[in-house]
């Protein structure tokens, strides 16, 4: 196995998922490591609307920014491990002992084609290789809607995912308490919709972290 990974290290050597420079091996070099724009305590722990709680490590700006777009849009997949262990360092300081599940925000059908890959669920799986467990799928995305981030107006996002997710069957919901992540919070708006989903399926309680959030999502 180590002959194995030291060759794909060859092919597809790690790189920091903030300025994307080849580091000896996988997470955040030196230079983003010093100037990375950290929520710091007070704010990485903060209510969305209907007291849902959210944790962050990061603000969305500059490198952070940066490196979520290439991660999102631009095929950056490796980053979904480091990222993940940022959210792990956060959920477990924050959230520590509220949670005995990991799930994610889910993309539709037609964008886990485009994309290849579902980014909210790299970043659970990296958060959870810290825990050493793996995060289930118990929400699915059933309408393609249009992307949050082309929507400005806080009160369009709330009615865009209206009805877009449904949960796993009550059985694999039912007293659970539930970690969520998702990439970016900006109004909370996807982040609460999922939420009530897993509520309404029976999930105990739900508490959620993300990788990054903008002012808004206070």
């Amino acid at each position: 196995m180590r002959a194995l990974e030291r060759v794909l290290d060859l092919l597809f050597p790690p790189k920091c998922p903030f300025c994307a420079r080849v580091v000896d091996r996988p997470g955040v070099c030196g230079r983003c490591e010093s100037s990375l724009p950290l929520t710091g305590e007070a704010d990485s722990l903060w209510e969305l609307p209907g007291g849902l709680r959210c944790a962050a490590p990061l603000w969305y700006r500059d490198a952070a920014r940066e490196g979520l777009l290439r991660f999102k849009f631009q095929g950056a997949a490796g980053a979904g491990d480091p990222l993940g262990g940022l959210i792990a360092q956060c959920a477990a300081e924050r959230l520590s002992g509220e949670f005995d599940t990991v799930t994610w925000v889910p993309v539709s059908r037609r964008r886990l084609r485009q994309r290849g890959y579902d980014q909210a669920e790299l970043l659970a799986r990296g958060a959870c290789r810290r825990w050493d467990t793996v995060p289930e799928r118990l929400l699915e995305k059933i309408r393609d809607n249009p992307a949050q981030s082309a929507l400005s107006e806080g009160a369009v996002r709330w009615e865009n995912v209206r009805d877009v997710y449904r949960a796993a069957p009550p059985e694999a919901v039912r007293g659970r308490r539930v970690l969520l992540v998702d990439d970016i919070c900006t109004t909370g708006a996807t982040l609460s919709e999922c939420a009530k989903v897993l509520a309404e399926a029976g999930a105990e309680t739900v508490v959620c972290a993300a990788a990054a959030r903008t002012p808004l999502g206070g």
